[in-house]
């Protein structure tokens, strides 16, 4: 099998990790790097370690190219962007894995509260599956237009669905201290994340009112067929990538007597991206530094749980599980490429 990629936004963190995945991927071949529209740049000048791997030019989008030389697109684009590329891709027939928030979210009143601008392809939101392979693999694999989930949903999405999908905790208890790495906010020149600001520091942001939250509440609403709200607080870590996610919830009465940690393991059993920590072990951000895998660890604390989970935002919450997303979708090994 050879499975032939495009990426449209290359140049960014995310583009950059899924290149270095994707060369080390026995079934992939990189046949196009694309941007915005900027001059074009040859990307083993942008990312020097690719040189004499991939000396591919980095040029604006070219459809007729896409149409002749690639089956699925990457868009690694900034949010709000990606809806503008991806009705093209379709009309030419074009698998599209999104790694942007455009088709994460179906009601467009809030996609546009919480990113400030109109949806404008209704079309591709009723076609987007939401590429959490846990909880969704057997609709990726049948999928034209998968929406990529956010880091820290992915992180939070993933520490909660066993408890949530049996009924476990009371839905409105919810309480996410969520920590990021800077890659997180991408390659924006913005004062809060210069390495002058950064560096030494530690400090919240976005209160409650992150975009992440109403992508969070969504999933988990699904996962627990009945309203889902939480109290979400991002926090900047003084680290290039990582996440970790330490959330509280009380526990619902049909949790009493049940093996919490039992659950996870029986619930996880099978995914192979998934690690439970024994009891009394937690996980940390350098446990799956430039990984694809998902770590937990479970405190039991009675009426109450607090679940820590850990990530790197720039594979399992980005580039790795788009890959992920892909393996499945050709139904080549989950695993395929990924550490």
């Amino acid at each position: 099998m050879n499975i032939k990629v495009g990426i449209i936004g290359a140049t960014g963190h995310t583009g950059e990790e899924l290149i270095g995945i994707l060369l080390g991927h026995p079934y992939v071949s990189i046949c196009g790097l694309y941007n915005t529209g900027k001059d074009p740049q040859v990307i083993s000048q942008v990312f020097p370690k690719f040189k004499g791997r991939l000396d591919r030019v980095c040029k604006k989008a070219d459809f007729k190219e896409i149409a002749d030389k690639c089956d699925l697109i990457f868009l690694a684009l900034p949010h709000t962007v990606s809806m503008d590329f991806t009705p093209k891709l379709l009309k030419i027939n074009k698998k599209i894995i999104d790694l942007s928030a455009d088709y994460r979210i179906k009601n467009t009143r809030v996609f546009e509260k919480f990113y400030g601008k109109k949806h404008k392809d209704n079309l591709g939101l009723r076609k987007a599956v939401y590429g959490l392979p846990e909880i969704y693999r057997n609709k990726i694999k049948h999928a034209k237009l998968v929406a990529n989930p956010g880091c820290y949903p992915t992180a939070a999405i993933l520490a909660l669905a066993p408890l949530v999908s049996l009924g476990l905790v009371d839905n409105s208890s919810i309480i996410i201290d969520a920590k990021s790495g800077v890659s997180g906010a991408g390659k924006k020149l913005t004062k809060e994340f210069l390495f002058s600001e950064v560096a030494g520091n530690f400090s919240a942001y976005k209160v409650n009112t992150h975009q992440h939250m109403p992508e969070i509440e969504l999933y988990l609403s699904r996962l627990a067929s009945s309203k889902v709200k939480i109290k979400f607080v991002p926090h900047l870590l003084p680290i290039n990538r990582g996440i970790i996610e330490t959330i509280y919830v009380n526990k619902s009465h049909a949790a009493k007597g049940k093996n919490i940690l039992g659950i996870f393991k029986s619930f996880y059993k099978n995914e192979p991206f998934i690690r439970i920590k024994e009891e009394g072990k937690f996980p940390k951000v350098s446990d799956v530094y430039e990984t694809n895998y998902c770590d937990i660890g479970i405190k039991d604390c009675g009426d109450s749980v607090i679940i820590i989970a850990a990530i790197d935002n720039l594979s399992k919450g980005a580039s790795g599980q788009a890959v992920q997303n892909m393996n499945i979708m050709y139904k080549i090994p989950e695993t395929t490429g990924l550490l």
